[in-house]
């Protein structure tokens, strides 16, 4: 299987900074999962969305965007669980 390209939307770089540094470790390592599957078994398809998944890390969320034609995963959105679907 092909490698995917992690890119970050700028605002979900900024919120990943913004965190602890254990929480973006394990945030980081997550992400750079998605590179090699990224929809793996434990990833959700988000509902009315074509292209987006989330997947879980702790208490915090990645919300994510897999473009197949340029082996792309873009980060749309870090955050705690209780805000990472607000503003869709």
């Amino acid at each position: 299987m092909p490698r995917y390209k992690i890119e970050f939307k700028p605002s979900a770089d900024r919120a990943l900074k913004r965190l602890p540094a254990d929480v973006q470790l394990r945030i980081v390592a997550a992400t750079e999962r998605l590179a090699h599957e990224p929809r793996p078994a434990r990833a959700v398809k988000l509902q009315g969305e074509e292209r987006m998944y989330r997947v879980r890390v702790g208490d915090y969320r990645i919300v994510y965007d897999v473009h197949d034609g340029r082996l792309v995963v873009l980060v749309l959105r870090v955050a705690h669980r209780k805000d990472a679907y607000r503003g869709r």
